[in-house]
């Protein structure tokens, strides 16, 4: 009796772990279309991935984690915001602002792992810092030892919170480090990224989320660089206020936005994506901000995921401003380089 139980039990598991993910199905996505007025949805993905593949990608606790910050935790002000007098202009695109910083509109690869929280913040910090230093710094800070290695922050692959990856920037730093097999700088990210072909497939679709790596203290990819003096520095962490994020963005450079993400938003390609009402959500996602507009009448936010380029509108989308769409407007995070 005790051994049915225990293969019913692994039966049961197995179906869960591979229920087919209905909203990637061709009818879902024609159904979205119907509903949605300002965005248009589109294969992505294979329509038989699991449906426990997405759930493992999103990996961000911050919209959760802004709801239960203190007042004090969120930037309001910055001496650095008068420069601008108060003006914001109605456009607004980091590329084009420092055309220098090579890393600001690099799309990313997070591979199978909910690493989003390390993404979204690691590559905001390096723009930042490219902004900060003239383009001096120009390259990638390392998404692998921010998710391995900070153990406060989370669970590494398991999700974690992206204003605890700004306090260990604080406190700890981070290193250098490219993507995966690109042996640049001192921590290139160890995961493998997901292969996309046609009509969606996607080479992680079929495998169990990546484990967490064991935190290596040491450079193993330039290894001529000094993993103690590699580490870069912010000099705080916080939480922006709606009306904070767009001075903030102008002056430092990109920053980290969290924002639930709903079973209609895997098939983005076009447009401003609003909730369509009827979605299901399926858990937490972190990305970086690093621009603005207002398109068909519609302000959005600009956005850089990290499900490499075949995914949306080349790897960017962009996503209702001022309503606090999915959380978005009051989950974001960020912090200062220091460049001495």
């Amino acid at each position: 009796m005790a051994r049915l139980v225990i293969l019913l039990s692994v039966v049961l598991f197995s179906v869960y772990q591979t229920e087919q993910a209905y909203f990637l199905e061709e009818s879902y996505i024609d159904m979205i279309n119907e509903v949605a007025t300002t965005w248009t949805a589109g294969v992505n993905f294979d329509p038989s991935t699991p449906k426990e593949y997405f759930v493992k990608m999103l990996g961000s606790r911050g919209v959760e984690s802004a709801k239960r910050a203190s007042a004090h935790e969120f930037k309001t002000n910055d001496v650095a915001y008068g420069n601008h007098f108060g003006y914001i202009p109605r456009t607004f695109d980091a590329r084009k602002k420092w055309r220098h910083c090579k890393t600001i509109g690099e799309v990313r690869d997070q591979g199978n792992c909910g690493s989003c929280w390390a993404f979204g913040t690691s590559s905001a910090f390096a723009d930042r810092l490219c902004i900060a230093t003239n383009g001096d710094f120009n390259q990638l800070l390392s998404a692998e030892e921010i998710t391995f290695c900070c153990h406060t922050c989370g669970f590494g692959c398991n999700g974690g919170d992206p204003i605890k990856a700004w306090k260990y920037f604080s406190t700890h730093g981070l290193v250098t480090g490219g993507n995966y097999k690109s042996g640049e700088g001192c921590e290139p990210y160890r995961v493998p990224p997901c292969q996309h072909h046609q009509q969606g497939n996607n080479s992680c679709a079929d495998k169990p989320i990546e484990k967490n790596h064991r935190c290596t203290r040491m450079c193993y990819g330039d290894q001529d660089l000094d993993y103690n003096d590699d580490h870069r520095f912010t000099r705080d962490y916080y939480y922006l206020t709606y009306n904070s994020i767009q001075k903030d963005v102008i002056n430092y450079g990109p920053i980290e936005a969290s924002f639930d993400v709903y079973d209609d938003f895997p098939s983005y390609k076009s447009g401003v994506y609003e909730k369509t009402e009827n979605a299901t959500k399926l858990g937490g996602h972190a990305v970086k901000l690093i621009g603005w507009g207002v398109e068909e009448g519609i302000p959005y936010w600009l956005m850089v995921n990290s499900w490499n380029e075949t995914w949306g509108d080349n790897g960017l989308f962009k996503i209702r401003r001022g309503t606090n769409e999915c959380g978005i407007d009051n989950s974001t995070t960020a912090g200062v380089p220091v460049t001495n």
